[in-house]
């Protein structure tokens, strides 16, 4: 099953790096709350909203296509 297999995992914090952003400047940008971006941050794998995502894609100046990714659950075991 594929729920079984995959799983969906966020890449804002990735994002945020490489554009020199903080957590501070992404929630002010974003108008995200700041412990909903701690969150993301720390498990990329939280739930989030659809808002949510479109509101860190636009802080981030990409596409909300692009701050998600299927993964393996094999790939995050060590």
């Amino acid at each position: 099953m594929y729920a079984e297999t995959m799983r969906i995992r966020l890449r804002v914090k990735e994002l945020a790096e490489a554009k020199e952003m903080s957590m501070t400047r992404l929630h002010i940008r974003s108008e995200v709350a700041y412990n909903t971006i701690r969150r993301i941050f720390r498990n990329p794998y939280a739930e989030v909203t659809t808002t949510t995502l479109e509101r860190l894609a636009s802080a981030l100046g990409v596409a909300p296509s692009e701050l998600i990714e299927d993964v393996e659950d094999a790939e995050e075991k060590p």
